[in-house]
């Protein structure tokens, strides 16, 4: 779990200074009664201006005094809590990117980014409060009591009363609300979230014209987010007219009892003046000290938060040692494999097993929702298989280091993920050092040379956030051609054409086919044209593997390939089939697949 105290230790002399500071000027400030005491008793009584002048100079010291012990301490807390901050945030970032796809999908974005951010703020702000006040505020409730019973014990009474009463409505107030700032925090999480889906979606919801409904919700969202707010501030609000209400009857109680052993000469005017000081300093502090327990309320809830995220443990682990890299035939095998998502009542896949030989192109085809990206996903370990193996030349993917097994591996998502900075930065994520010549070889393969040659400024065109200048299939043609420029061993093409059309997609799959001989390719897709080529077809239904071999093999042998195709064939998608008699045949078939598939396009 997250312990504050842990990242403290970093900043432990900025961290022991700033209280002590804070102590040194409440001391000063604790004399400053008492020095009006002896002007009001001497100086005025006696009306000697020369004990009055040096009197306020020792007021004017003191407060000098107490504004360097305050401003060292608030440097040092500021210090502290700055540093506290940015090792919390660069931890929880590290956490968070060593958790696998199960944590990540279980906790979601819109909560994560809140942690982040505003979790991370409340808790800086408690701490840089807590530092300079956690000492002072007690010291002085506490030492200004202790200095009343030197001035008269029966005045002083009245603070032994008063104190306890107001310790009860300040740790009352406080332990009733920390359960309502967690709701509040759990309300901004769903506001986030819906301000988030909003603006990822804003094309989507205009083209429903459903931004009155979007609005409507939102409005929801955030009136309920209000609500809990203004409940919990009122909660907080009764703190200070309360604490006012006893501090100033107890102040009432002292003027009325001073006065009367003021009459009857057992008290100065100067130790009732003195004595109501000391009251009110002890208001002041216990209203910094109400206002320091709220903070530190929102800070707990946010606490609490921030270490549910550092309690997630990740699934899948790593295997730091490694293993001795060895090139085998066999590059992918998969035995008897069964993978559940947590939480899920059946399988995703269930006992699957096949071998992708080294070169060949592996076709994976089915319904939505049949596994398709679910299976791909094992093989980077994004994921770890509940039952069976995962091979990669003949190792258990968990017994490489996911530098070793990742490294080989070349991924295009599902969906297009560019990041803001120029086309060769993106690019060059694939491998950092790649020549110019080997990201125009990628982008050759991928068939994005025209995206490159209509920007101005070529591989240095800058990409906005998410490729936003950029269409959907240009996106896509980036990405593949990102995985492509490190020459991965193995390249999965997660549904990666999807948006590209039938001429595009049917010139990658040649450039693929023809330029990466020795590259393992998985291709994933709902067109049959796509994988039509394939060395190896995989047909999933409902997680099971239905049908594997080629497709001439699958035409004959597997129903749901057939209804794939034929369905493919009916909706203009498909080309019909047609057995080839040879190889030669089959190549001359592919070829005029290709230019077919072009022309169909191109007439659309």
């Amino acid at each position: 779990m997250f312990k504050i105290t842990y990242y403290l230790k970093e900043y432990k002399k900025e961290s022991i200074i700033a209280p002590l500071f804070k102590m040194l000027e409440a001391c000063f400030e604790l004399f400053v009664p008492l020095v009006m005491a002896a002007i009001v008793d001497t100086g005025i009584r006696n009306q000697d201006k020369g004990y009055i002048l040096k009197m306020g100079a020792v007021l004017i010291f003191l407060g000098v005094i107490g504004l360097v012990c305050s401003i060292t301490a608030q440097y040092f807390a500021a210090k502290a809590s700055v540093g506290f901050g940015k090792s919390v945030r660069r931890d929880l970032f590290a956490h968070i990117h060593s958790l696998s796809y199960t944590e990540l999908d279980q906790a979601g974005t819109s909560t994560l980014i809140t942690r982040m951010t505003n979790d991370i703020n409340q808790l800086q702000s408690g701490v840089n409060m807590f530092l300079r006040l956690f000492l002072r505020s007690p010291f002085i409730v506490a030492g200004a009591m202790v200095m009343a019973f030197t001035v008269d014990v029966k005045s002083a009474l009245i603070f032994v009363v008063a104190i306890p009463l107001l310790s009860v409505v300040v740790f009352g107030i406080m332990f009733y609300a920390i359960p309502l700032y967690q709701r509040v925090q759990k309300a901004l999480d769903h506001v986030l979230m819906m301000t988030r889906e909003n603006l990822a979606g804003a094309r989507v919801i205009r083209a429903f014209c459903r931004q009155e409904d979007e609005k409507k919700d939102y409005r929801e969202g955030s009136d309920d987010l209000m609500r809990i707010q203004i409940f919990v501030g009122k909660i907080s609000a009764v703190m200070n007219p309360v604490t006012y209400m006893i501090v100033n009857a107890a102040i009432i109680a002292i003027i009325w009892i001073g006065g009367i052993q003021v009459d009857t000469g057992m008290l100065t005017q100067g130790e009732v003046i003195a004595l109501v000081n000391y009251m009110s300093q002890i208001l002041v502090e216990l209203v910094k000290l109400a206002n320091l327990i709220i903070l530190l309320t929102k800070a707990a809830a946010c606490s609490k938060r921030v270490g549910e995220v550092f309690a997630m443990s990740p699934s899948v682990l790593e295997n730091p040692m490694g293993v001795d890299i060895k090139q085998a035939e066999d590059k992918v095998v998969f035995k008897n494999v069964t993978f559940t998502y947590q939480g899920a009542k059946e399988p995703a896949l269930q006992n699957i097993s096949f071998t992708a030989k080294r070169g060949q192109m592996i076709g994976i085809i089915g319904g939505t929702g049949c596994g398709k990206s679910t299976l791909v996903n094992l093989i980077p370990r994004f994921y770890d298989a509940t039952k069976g193996e995962v091979l990669v030349d003949q190792v258990n993917v968990r017994r490489y280091s996911f530098h070793q097994l990742r490294n080989r591996i070349g991924i295009v998502p599902q969906k297009a993920v560019l990041f803001n900075g120029t086309i060769a930065d993106n690019l060059r994520w694939g491998k950092e050092d790649a020549t110019k010549e080997e990201m125009e070889r990628a982008v050759g393969i991928a068939q994005a040379v025209d995206v490159i040659s209509s920007k101005k400024n070529g591989l240095e065109e800058r990409i906005l956030q998410g490729g936003k200048n950029l269409s959907g299939g240009q996106r896509q043609r980036l990405t593949i051609a990102r995985a492509l420029v490190k020459e991965p061993e193995i390249l999965i093409l997660d549904d990666s054409a999807s948006a590209l059309d039938f001429a595009t997609d049917a010139k990658l799959r040649k450039a693929i086919r023809e330029k990466t001989k020795d590259m393992t390719v998985f291709v994933v897709s709902q067109r049959a044209s796509t994988i039509r080529q394939a060395d190896q077809i995989l047909v999933l239904e409902d997680g099971h593997l239905v049908g594997t071999g080629t497709h001439d093999e699958l035409m004959h042998t597997c129903n749901i390939y057939q209804e794939i195709v034929k369905s493919q064939e009916d909706s203009g998608e498909e080309k019909p089939h047609k057995k080839a008699t040879n190889g030669q045949d089959q190549k001359n078939d592919y070829d005029n697949n290709e230019r077919k598939d072009g022309r169909r396009n191109g007439r659309k």
